[in-house]
Order: C-alpha cells, then sequence, then structure tokens
C-alpha cells in the first residue's frame, strides 16, 4: 500500500516531464516540388535542436509562402503539414509542399517616358516577357534602370509599380501577371556649381582640375563615385567623403566636395657624427635627410631634397622639382639633380627632366631626357676604378594607377613599366684608353614594377609586388649598375648590399589595419642579383638569391606615415635583425 508522500511524489515527476519543452528532432521535405529540399528547409526557419512552440507550423507555411511567392509559386499549398513524436522529448516536423503552378509575366506596360528614354528602359524589361515572375529578378531590373538614369543626368528618377493584374487562363489552367511600371525620371540635372569645404591651403582649381569634370556637363552617378579615389590620390587630404548632390532654388545642380587636409611636408632625418679614430683624421657627419615639400602653397607644386652620407667618403644627395599642370594643360613637368660620391672611386652627377602626359585619371605616359657624367677621383694609387664619361639618356615611361589610396590601398593595381637608351661616350683617363678600346658604348635599361591589393577580410589586405630590372649593353661600369637591399627593396640587408645587371625582387605583405592609413604587417621579400662577368676588367660572374623577413608597422603622424620594419635575412639570429625605417615619400 502506497503511502500519501508517495503519491504526491510521483506527481511532482510526472508533471516535471510535461512541463518540459519538447524540441524539434529533425525536418523532412515530401510533395510536388522541383526546388533543392536543402533551400527549402533553410526557409522554413526551424533546425534540429529548435525548442517545439504551438505556432511553429503558421510561422512554417508563412516563411515558405513568401519565399516560393518570390519566385513566382504564388499558388502554393502546405496541406498535410504536421508534427510527428519522435520519442519522448523531441519531434520531427514533416513540411507536406506543393509548389504549384507558377505565375508567368504577360505583359509589362512602362509609363512616364518620353521615345528615347523608353528605347533604353526596354531593353531592361523586354526578356522578362514569358518568364516566371520572380520578384528579385523583377527588382534587380528596376535597380537597372535607375542606375541607367543615375548615370544620364538624373539623379532623383523614381520608379514605382502601381498595380500588378493576375489572372488565370480557364482553358489552359496557367497563370499570369500584367505588370504596370510607372517612371519618373525628373528634369534632367547637370553640375553647374562647385562647393569645396574643407581646403584651408589647398587651391580650389587644384582640386578641380583632378576631377575633370567640367561646368554643365550632364551628371553621372558613376563618375562621381570615381571622385573620392581621384582625389585621394593626390596625398594631400585624408579619407575624402563621397561629394553630395543637389540642386539650389534655382534648380542649379551643385556638387558639394569635403575635404580635410593632411600634412604634405615631410621631414625624416638622423644625424651621427663619428670621431676621428687615427691621427691626421677627422670626424666626419654620418646619417640621413629627407625633406619633402607637396603641395607647395597649395598649387599641387613639389619640391624634395634627399641627403645620405653612408661613411666617410660615400654620400648621395638628390634635388626635384614637379610642376603639375603645367599652362593649365595636363602636363606634369620634373626636374631633378642626383649626385653620388662613392667611397673613393668616383663621382657621378646626373641631370634628368621628364614631361607626364596624363591620359586619363589612372593613366600616364611620360618622355624622360637625362644628361650624366662619370669623374673618378684622383689618388695616388695606380689602381683602375671607373672611366671619365658622359652619357645621354632619353625614354618613356608608362603608368596605370587603379589604387584608392596612394598610402594606405585596399584595392587597384599600380603599374609602370619603361625603356631608356643611353649613348655612352668615355674620354679619360687617357692612360686606361688602349688603341681599338670601344669609346661609345649604347646601353638600354628596362624596368618594370606591378603591384596589387586585395582585401580579403574586413581590414586585412595582401599587397604583392614585382619589381624588375634589366641592363643590356657590351661593357658596364660600377656606375651602371643597379642596386639591391635595404627598406625599398629586399629588407632584411644592408641599404645598396648587392650590385647587378639584372636584379628582381618581390614584396609580400599581409597586413591588419588598425586606422585608415594604419596597419601592422608581415612580409616576406625576395631577390635576385646578376653580374655578369668581364675578362677585361678580371670581374667574374657574381650571382645569388636573398630571402628577407620580419614584421613591421606603417603609422601615420603629424609628419607624413612613417613606416618601421624588423627583418632578418635567412639564417639570421634575432641578433642580425635589421631595423628599416624612414617616412614614406610619395614624391
Amino acid at each position: 500500500m502506497l503511502r500519501p508522500g508517495k503519491y504526491f511524489f510521483l506527481l511532482l515527476i510526472f508533471l516535471s516531464i510535461k512541463a518540459t519543452p519538447q524540441v524539434v528532432h529533425s525536418v523532412y521535405v515530401e510533395g510536388k516540388f522541383n526546388i533543392n529540399k536543402a533551400d527549402v528547409i533553410t526557409w522554413s526557419g526551424v533546425e534540429a535542436g529548435m525548442k517545439l512552440y504551438p505556432e511553429i507550423i503558421d510561422s512554417v507555411k508563412y516563411r515558405m509562402a513568401s519565399h516560393l511567392a518570390r519566385m513566382g509559386y504564388l499558388h502554393s499549398s502546405f496541406d498535410g503539414t504536421e508534427i510527428i513524436r519522435y520519442d519522448t522529448g523531441s519531434v520531427n516536423l514533416i513540411i507536406k509542399l506543393d509548389q504549384g503552378t507558377p505565375t508567368y509575366i504577360n505583359s509589362i506596360n512602362i509609363s512616364g517616358l518620353d521615345s528615347t528614354q523608353k528605347i533604353h528602359i526596354n531593353t531592361y524589361f523586354e526578356y522578362l516577357k514569358g518568364e516566371i515572375f520572380n520578384k528579385s529578378e523583377l527588382e534587380n531590373d528596376i535597380e537597372q534602370a535607375l542606375t541607367y538614369f543615375e548615370n544620364n543626368g538624373y539623379p532623383f528618377a523614381k520608379i514605382e509599380i502601381p498595380s500588378i493584374y493576375f489572372h488565370a487562363d480557364s482553358l489552359s489552367g496557367s497563370y499570369y501577371a500584367d505588370i504596370n511600371i510607372n517612371c519618373k525620371p525628373g528634369i534632367l540635372s547637370r553640375i553647374d556649381r562647385f562647393e569645396i569645404i574643407g581646403n584651408l591651403k589647398t587651391q580650389d582649381y587644384v582640386i578641380l582640375r583632378e576631377l575633370r569634370i567640367m561646368k554643365g556637363e550632364i551628371y553621372s552617378q558613376k563618375i562621381i563615385d570615381e571622385l573620392p579615389k581621384r582625389l585621394n590620390l593626390l596625398g594631400y587630404f585624408e579619407p575624402v567623403e563621397q561629394p553630395e548632390f543637389f540642386l539650389n532654388s534655382k534648380n542649379e545642380g551643385t556638387l558639394r566636395i569635403k575635404v580635410k587636409e593632411k600634412e604634405t611636408n615631410n621631414f625624416d632625418g638622423v644625424i651621427g657624427f663619428i670621431p676621428a679614430t687615427n691621427n691626421g683624421q677627422s670626424g666626419y657627419l654620418t646619417g640621413l635627410v629627407n625633406v619633402s615639400l607637396r603641395n607647395l602653397f597649395g598649387t599641387g607644386r613639389a619640391a624634395a631634397i634627399n641627403w645620405q652620407q653612408y661613411d666617410r667618403y660615400s654620400q648621395n644627395l638628390e634635388i626635384k622639382y614637379l610642376e603639375p599642370w603645367f599652362l593649365g594643360y595636363p602636363f606634369n613637368v620634373l626636374g631633378s639633380l642626383f649626385q653620388r660620391k662613392q667611397d673613393s672611386t668616383y663621382v657621378q652627377r646626373k641631370i634628368e627632366g621628364s614631361i607626364e602626359y596624363l591620359a586619363t585619371e589612372t593613366i600616364s605616359a611620360s618622355f624622360n631626357l637625362s644628361t650624366e657624367s662619370v669623374i673618378p677621383t684622383q689618388n695616388n694609387s695606380s689602381v683602375f676604378t671607373v672611366y671619365n664619361s658622359s652619357a645621354v639618356t632619353t625614354g618613356l615611361n608608362l603608368k596605370i594607377d587603379t589604387r584608392n589610396d596612394p598610402y594606405a590601398p585596399t584595392e587597384g593595381v599600380l603599374f609602370q613599366n619603361s625603356y631608356s637608351y643611353s649613348k655612352k661616350k668615355i674620354t679619360g683617363p687617357a692612360n686606361y684608353i688602349t688603341p681599338g678600346m670601344q669609346t661609345n658604348i649604347s646601353l638600354q635599361r628596362i624596368a618594370l614594377d606591378i603591384s596589387a591589393f586585395y582585401q580579403v577580410f574586413s581590414r586585412q589586405i595582401i599587397a604583392a609586388s614585382f619589381h624588375g630590372r634589366e641592363l643590356r649593353g657590351s661593357f658596364f661600369e660600377v656606375s651602371d649598375l643597379y642596386r639591391l637591399g635595404g627598406a625599398n627593396t629586399l629588407r632584411g640587408y644592408r641599404e645598396d648590399q648587392f650590385l647587378g645587371n639584372r636584379i628582381f625582387w618581390t614584396n609580400l605583405e599581409y597586413r591588419f589595419l588598425l586606422t585608415r592609413r594604419t596597419f601592422g604587417f608581415l612580409f616576406l621579400d625576395t631577390g635576385y642579383y646578376l653580374r655578369n662577368a668581364d675578362a677585361a676588367l678580371n670581374i667574374e660572374k657574381n650571382e645569388g638569391f636573398n630571402i628577407g623577413y620580419g614584421l613591421g608597422v606603417n603609422l601615420e603622424t603629424s609628419l607624413g606615415v612613417l613606416r618601421v620594419s624588423f627583418a632578418l635575412a635567412k639564417g639570421d639570429s634575432f641578433s642580425d635583425a635589421k631595423i628599416h625605417f624612414g617616412i614614406v615619400n610619395e614624391f
């Protein structure tokens, strides 16, 4: 005989079992349909493990009917959909679907357009006739039609569907839809005025000429979307926002451009003093100084000075000046002076000028002309160093730049290809010029640079680049050769550590953006150099392939974009690591 307490205990167990909510064990689909079962189950919004609730069947029918209606199946049914108990704690949901007969588009009637506009807009909808009524495809075609209006002077265009008439053919049992579309393009808009906000230093005309838009030009959304990238490539501003367009009280189209200027004058320098180590010698300065003045007086002009002292006897000095849009035409004029004092062997001076034609906002071509002289340093030894020579060089360069930002691009390509031809004449020293020696030499230089940027995930960018240099001719001197190694080529090695008449290097970086122009990165560099043998100078063939790797950071500062990298060469320990740093110069 059970006591009352035991009855009470059994009652509690029973109620607790009943109060525990059941869950869905599995979802099955049965019936007449030609849609992927996995898609149907996804539409239902029900998955294994979900708690069962009283309105679950009604919810499933509503969700699935909505999806089917968007695909043109407006007469679907779910008769027999049921819930079957799987065990005491779970159930199976059986969806019995009959997708029914689809509804076809019988006609599309477009109103509100003139004859010319109607010809263009009809092309977006004509192919829908006779097809299953698909809401997504119809919306996509409306979007394309709106894009056409936006790119052809109607930024405020509207497209409405005032009615859709559904009807059935009693003989065939088919269903049809007649769609009425009303277009309201509005008035033709032109860009009559420009309003620039935020340019405290940069002149208005500097910004306007980069837009490449004339007053009175018909509005095009495609062009407007490109404007921030065009202005970003100048490097004068923080990332530029999308311009605004509106009509004033006189119905004049006004393009409002907001910019925020950044520091364009950069100074980067490290100076050291090396005291004398021997009697009779004096100490000397070493280090580097980079001064870059971009957007001088807000006119877009630029100048730069670079000085670098490697040791007591080696020094580089370079001066550049850029005159943009010469006389208001799309031509940039660049002049430069370069001098290298190499050890105690020679002094090399080069004067160069170039004219760059800005064909489009992304494509340019330039013609270069330069003169160069190499003067051996006088010394008391009889060891040969280099010939006294002069050269005249002409060249062509092609550049394609589709990057969206010059400092921290997230997409785009930078392509540069150049060819130059030099006519070199050797004039001394006389005691090293032998009878029959070739003193008039032709040299050819080919350069190729390709950089690509791709955003793989949010804030994560892959930057890959390939660079190649080739020097061709019957005779090379040290002053003619290319230099490889250092912060701008092969990190993990000394500046200009390797010499060659042929060099290649690659840079691969995985970047993580911290702000728009500040990012950390991991990198892998490779480099190859080749110096051909020269029996006359007793020089053997020299070549090598090297690898550098490490990590670094690009920091946007008030002085400019500072790049610092911690680099290791293949086989190096941490104590052998190189630290490369400097201001990124886009001059």
